[in-house]
């Protein structure tokens, strides 16, 4: 390795670990930390690199932990909690990649002094140095640890475990998994076959559609948003087919009126505009001002058009007009247990101490948003979540509450769905489909 590539990785894996750090230490999501992150004249490919070590040293905190904690004589102090996680990225190389161990070892040894901390390359290299000579024995120790071995809390695995226990394994290594990368074709610019044949001669891609939710391509490997055929102009957009499925459920017709609940970023307002053919008048909701913004140009990059408005879902008095909705899509505020294998950053940021205030809210934002939806409507109430008591239980709470509600079934996911532990449908992560975990419920009142 010459000195200038030994440089370059070296600082890549500094800001990888600065990332980690970040979000392991300071509570920060990834979309926050990672654009801050990449501070260094880092080439395209390092760029690519760092997200890659950040993702993998998170999907492998669990293990790395545990494995950090056999290989240091003492913690680190306080003030050097960083060197935590410059090891995590290196062992998530020495165990998953396929670079040399010396190149590891010495770009992370060089890495310490990136960070400040040249006091510190004695350590990193003794520490992974000693893995590597104790590898075989570590990690079948750390076999017998529920969290190293699922690479998830142990509180996560326990809801789990009660939650699901024919499946949670399956579960825990779904979540784990690499996502594979789902886009939207926008069936008002261009056909699914002919996006395919567009991907398959402009950039060599082939791509899998789905029957499950028609418009919807699965990639062969993911690229940069960049590469897709007319992107930029609205031709498609990245979006994971369980995400996609919630507007192909709630099948919006052209002069409707559509309200998109806790709609940031826009990708379901999107569809809701494209599957109307852009006739449907739809309001998007969210409770972040700034949020808004990203909305606003997802919405400008399709050519689609809806009213923003900034409200607490849980409070329509204070942004309704008082006209009633025709279809209500309520995507609630949820754990995100679904989406870990998209957002390895999940499990840290989330306590098990969040899930009953989050069910409290979700049912507190059914129940006001009914209130919005005229008689003969439909309310689809959906999240990102795996857990009964954040999907079944919220739902099974409100019908008792709403003899004029009844969910109805949705054809589509009757062959792809985990078998049902309560009202809706639940779609687990990994399943059939390749998809995220998602739940649905459909909701309909009543005609008066």
């Amino acid at each position: 390795m010459s000195a200038s590539a030994g440089k370059i990785g070296a600082a890549s894996r500094a800001a990888a670990a600065a990332a980690v750090d970040a979000v392991i230490h300071n509570g920060r999501s990834l979309e926050q930390v990672i654009p801050e992150c990449l501070t260094e004249p880092l080439s395209p490919r390092d760029v690519t690199l760092v997200k890659a070590l950040v993702y993998g040293a998170l999907r492998g905190h669990w293990l790395h932990q545990y494995l950090i904690s056999k290989l240091l004589s003492k913690p680190v102090k306080k003030k050097d909690l960083v060197l935590e996680s410059l090891l995590s990225v290196s062992l998530f190389q020495l165990l998953e990649s396929d670079q040399p161990d010396f190149a590891v070892v010495s770009a992370s040894v060089d890495a310490a002094a990136v960070l400040g901390r040249p006091h510190a390359r004695g350590l990193v290299n003794a520490v992974l140095r000693n893995f590597l000579r104790q590898r075989d024995v570590l990690l079948k120790a750390a076999m017998q640890e529920p969290a190293a071995r699922y690479r998830l809390p142990v509180w996560l695995l326990d809801r789990l475990r009660s939650s699901w226990p024919a499946t949670w394994e399956a579960i825990a290594a779904a979540s784990n998994l690499q996502a594979p990368m789902w886009i939207r074709v926008n069936q008002q610019r261009t056909s699914v076959s002919d996006y395919q044949q567009q991907l398959k001669t402009g950039i060599n891609l082939s791509a899998e559609s789905s029957d499950v939710c028609p418009g919807s391509l699965k990639l062969e490997s993911a690229v940069r948003v960049e590469m897709l055929p007319g992107f930029g102009s609205g031709h498609s957009s990245v979006q994971d087919i369980a995400a996609q499925l919630a507007a192909t459920i709630m099948s919006p017709k052209s002069g409707e009126k559509i309200l998109d609940a806790c709609a940031a970023p826009g990708g379901k307002t999107g569809h809701l505009a494209e599957l109307s053919a852009y006739g449907a008048d739809i309001t998007a909701l969210d409770h972040s001002a700034e949020r808004m913004q990203r909305i606003t140009e997802n919405l400008e990059r399709i050519g689609a058009n809806a009213t923003l408005v900034v409200g607490d879902a849980a409070a329509p008095e204070g942004w309704w007009d008082g006209e009633l909705f025709d279809r209500v899509l309520l995507d609630a505020p949820c754990s995100a247990t679904g989406v870990i294998r998209r957002h390895p950053d999940i499990p840290l940021l989330r306590r098990d101490s969040d899930i009953s205030a989050l069910a409290d809210l979700q049912k507190r934002m059914l129940a006001a948003l009914w209130l919005v939806l005229k008689p003969g409507g439909q309310l689809l109430y959906t999240t990102c979540s795996v857990l009964p008591i954040e999907n079944q239980s919220v739902v099974a709470t409100f019908l008792q509450a709403h003899s004029e509600a009844r969910v109805l079934p949705v054809d589509r996911l009757e062959h792809v769905a985990a078998t049902h532990t309560g009202p809706g449908h639940q779609l687990l992560p990994g399943n059939p489909l390749d998809s995220d975990g998602f739940y649905y419920a459909l909701i309909e009142k009543a005609a008066e």
